[in-house]
């Protein structure tokens, strides 16, 4: 094969256009690049923060899920209380400019409106009040007397509770049951001029339900109890209480329903206290959940007011109202707690 001679000079001269060919191309780019506004640098993610769509729920890990959501929640209280402290500041700096507070809603203020709302001043009430079963009681015709028995073989706990409530209740005598039906024991009960019922019912040895039966004439009503606290359960707890009749607190019984409920609890103790003993015992009413608690006081200054919590504590839930007697085959209730239908509505409120 013939081989042809090709110049070094011309090798060259083509290597040399491929590089300019290539400086050219690379200063255009530069020349492009130019005009194109740099993008601005993102920071690192870090781990404290978390892309939009994260949720604590997707880590498998139990105990960094738990770290993950205690961070969080650090962050959070953080945060509030930095806009807490910007508030006061504000507040402080305008003076008596400032704006008045907003009132944070609550359940108990977006309560829907009952119909039933117990005006004091209706002449109505009070003829209902001057004619129903507790009309003896507040006339001061009648002493109270309870009589506090439990529910058959009953534990330890059970009893001790009822021990307690009899120091609270005054003119209160425990009895036990023997295997009698209330049938049978509220006959003996109007006949040695008892005015109350009451009835301790157990659950695997922890107390969870107390019927409440006025007489002679009724009326019967049933609770449920919960969070009973015995006075050796309880911290910072004063003294055992003393024989003095105890001054009565009821709260937040708004409706017709509520106002009878709160009439039967002012009608176990005597009606007029003896302040030298200073023991209050109180029914709060929030949500349809009573709450009882019986205190002592002392008064430290003209402003100020020590309190003891003397014990027990309860909570009561109102499950039905029967009139009359105990009954539970023939009774008639005036009304019945009805879970499904009634607590449809958190705002919605019996009591």
């Amino acid at each position: 094969m013939d081989f042809v001679e090709v110049p070094v000079s011309e090798d060259a001269s083509c290597g040399n256009t491929k590089v300019k060919k290539q400086k050219n191309g690379k200063k255009r780019r530069e020349k492009k690049t130019e005009n194109i506004p740099e993008e601005p640098q993102t920071a690192e993610p870090t781990d404290s923060s978390l892309p939009p769509t994260f949720s604590i729920s997707d880590i498998k890990n139990k105990q960094r899920r738990h770290l993950m959501f205690m961070k969080l929640k650090q962050e959070k209280r953080k945060q509030k209380l930095q806009l807490r402290k910007k508030r006061k500041q504000e507040r402080e700096a305008l003076g008596d400019k400032a704006p008045p507070k907003e009132v944070p809603k609550t359940i108990e203020n977006q309560r829907i409106y009952d119909e039933t709302t117990v005006d004091p001043e209706d002449e109505e009430v009070a003829f209902d009040e001057g004619t129903d079963e507790f009309s003896a009681y507040f006339n001061k015709l009648v002493n109270p007397k309870v009589l506090i028995t439990t529910s058959d073989r009953p534990r330890g706990r059970t009893v001790r509770f009822c021990e307690q409530l009899a120091t609270v209740i005054p003119n209160a005598h425990v009895y036990y049951r023997k295997g009698l039906a209330l049938k049978r024991i509220i006959p003996q009960c109007v006949s040695r001029d008892f005015t109350y019922l009451m009835v301790i019912n157990e659950d695997r040895k922890v107390p969870n339900g107390l019927v409440l039966c006025h007489l002679p004439d009724g009326p019967t009503a049933h609770f449920k109890v919960s969070s009973v606290r015995l006075r050796k359960e309880m911290k910072r707890k004063g003294k055992d209480p003393t024989d003095h009749y105890p001054e009565i607190i009821l709260n937040n019984f708004t409706t017709r329903l509520g106002h009878s409920i709160g009439r039967m609890f002012a009608a176990l103790f005597p009606q007029e206290p003896q302040f030298v003993g200073r023991q209050v015992a109180t029914f709060h009413n929030q949500r349809d959940f009573i709450f009882f608690r019986f205190h002592r006081y002392i008064f430290r200054n003209e402003k100020k007011v020590g309190i003891q919590e003397l014990g027990p504590r309860f909570t009561l839930k109102l499950r039905s109202l029967q009139k009359g007697t105990f009954d539970s085959k023939f009774g008639e209730y005036e009304w019945v707690h009805k879970r499904h239908e009634m607590d449809s509505s958190r705002r919605k409120f019996h009591l």
